[in-house]
């Protein structure tokens, strides 16, 4: 069991479902709200926000296996994962957020981590819903007002961004779960 001595709250669902656009429309909303925030998101392919020719770029290539570019402005961090066949963790993740400046951590993605989280669900889709067989989901964002398979969770407008925000902040308030487990 890995302690987060923040809340952490994720957004699942499969993808085309929504996640990022609703994340998008939250984070906003909970800024207004002051709430200082981080976002970790699983990537399933590779990426890179690094530019050909640039020297950090070049550096991390020659071999770095950390590059950290700083300015006034940002702090952008490239760590070269080793082992490819090893998707990471959000225990693995966790310690590279400093905390202590931060209200919440939101999670898009990583729909198999034990967190709690919302679903996005789009029944039109014709996709599992991960409710049914997830009980670390606490609530269901989607875009129809009846879900039957969302049992006793609280169904919420995916198409109301301040439905999910007041959904949030009250979770928040109700002491919003701290630990995770790997």
């Amino acid at each position: 069991m890995i302690e987060c001595p923040i809340p952490l709250l994720g957004v699942c669902g499969f993808s085309g479902s929504g996640k990022t656009t609703l994340l998008a429309g939250l984070i906003p909303l909970l800024k207004a709200r002051g709430l200082r925030l981080a976002l970790l998101k699983h990537a399933h392919h590779s990426f890179d926000i690094d530019q050909p020719g640039k020297d950090s770029y070049e550096l991390r290539r020659a071999g770095a296996d950390q590059v950290i570019v700083a300015s006034r402005h940002r702090l952008a961090m490239v760590k070269e994962c080793r082992d490819a066949a090893r998707e990471p963790r959000i225990g693995d993740l966790i310690p590279c957020i400093d905390t202590r400046e931060l209200d919440l951590i939101l999670v898009e993605g990583f729909k198999r981590e034990p967190i709690p989280k919302i679903e996005v669900c789009r029944p039109s889709l014709g996709l599992p819903a991960i409710h049914e067989h997830d009980p670390n989901v606490i609530a269901v964002a989607c875009d129809t007002r009846d879900l039957a398979s969302a049992r006793d969770l609280p169904l919420l407008d995916l198409n109301d961004p301040r439905t999910v925000c007041d959904f949030i902040s009250d979770w928040m308030t109700r002491g919003g779960s701290v630990a995770i487990s790997v």
